[in-house]
């Protein structure tokens, strides 16, 4: 398969180089900053480029995109132009690109940032109210809906995933209002405490990230007709507070211990879900998490040497 990549310097876009590598896959990974992949193909791309990302899948002729570039929620509040560019236009210019290229399959990731403070946060309906009130969230909205046009008017065939937060031990993710999980490991063993931006009690969705990789690839793996869902399918792996991931670390660290103070983050996250119903992504492509707390810890405690 030959396959193009953006956003491939990010949390997920480094671990799914890597999974597309082991799978035999002819990769050309893509980011706005230099990569250095040993036996991968590279470029740098801006992705609000769009006359370079035309040119970029004219040239490689991939037959599946996975289109990760992405300004994240604190970052997008920010700069929430430069967020809206990235995560809704350069969207909508690559959806037009991969047409003129004949892609066969695009993957692009949504976000439980889609929803918003009116949405139910308990077993979150994969249909429901969606009112975000950040702009990242506004975007990942838009661009459901966008996926679903290009797929329905258009015949391209685009998949997606509202992710939850991503925990992962090879890549310190900035930007992100879920990104307490990795920066809360990494602290807990280099300084002992950790300043936390949200409240001790705000659970949210997680996902360990060998989860996060295999359900892209189980998703862009399903044959066309399995897939109900053309917008991005609710998928749950676990949920957790800072104060419930502080306990579980203490448990090997018992000299950790987290401090509060809760920034602009904390409207955002309260505004999220806490746990999401996935039954239709259960039924459609086979969806299991494999990974509960535990394992999360388990996993991460055994990585983090590595990368510490």
């Amino acid at each position: 398969m030959r396959v193009l990549i953006t956003g491939a310097g990010g949390q997920i876009g480094r671990e799914l180089v890597i999974a597309l590598y082991r799978r035999g896959d002819q990769i050309l990974a893509t980011d706005i900053q230099p990569l250095n992949y040993s036996g991968i193909q590279t470029a740098t791309l801006d992705v609000t480029n769009s006359q370079a990302m035309w040119e970029v899948l004219m040239d490689w002729r991939p037959q599946e995109v996975f289109h990760l570039a992405a300004y994240l929620s604190a970052r997008s509040e920010s700069n929430p132009y430069e967020s809206w560019q990235v995560n809704f236009t350069a969207t909508w210019h690559l959806f037009e690109a991969c047409l003129e290229a004949g892609v066969q399959r695009v993957f692009w990731p949504s976000s439980i940032a889609a929803f918003g403070p009116h949405t139910p946060r308990a077993q979150t309906p994969q249909y429901t109210v969606m009112d975000p009130i950040g702009i990242y969230g506004i975007a990942k909205l838009a661009g459901e809906r966008l996926a679903e046009y290009f797929y329905l008017r258009r015949g391209l065939d685009v998949r997606s995933i509202r992710f939850p937060g991503i925990v992962g031990p090879a890549h310190l993710p900035m930007g992100g209002t879920t990104d307490f999980a990795v920066h809360m490991f990494y602290d807990a063993l280099q300084k002992g405490t950790y300043t936390c931006y949200l409240k001790p009690h705000t659970r949210l969705p997680m996902l360990y990230i060998e989860d996060a990789i295999r359900a892209i690839l189980e998703l862009m793996a399903a044959p066309p007709e399995a897939l109900s869902i053309r917008g991005a399918y609710n998928i749950q792996g676990m949920s957790f507070s800072p104060a419930e991931l502080e306990a579980e670390i203490q448990k090997r660290i018992p000299h950790f211990r987290c401090v509060y103070e809760p920034d602009f983050r904390q409207a955002l996250a309260e505004s999220w879900p806490e746990t999401l119903d996935d039954s239709i992504a259960r039924k459609d492509w086979g969806w299991k998490p494999q990974y509960d707390l535990y394992a999360l810890c388990e996993a991460m405690w055994k990585a983090l040497p590595l990368y510490t």
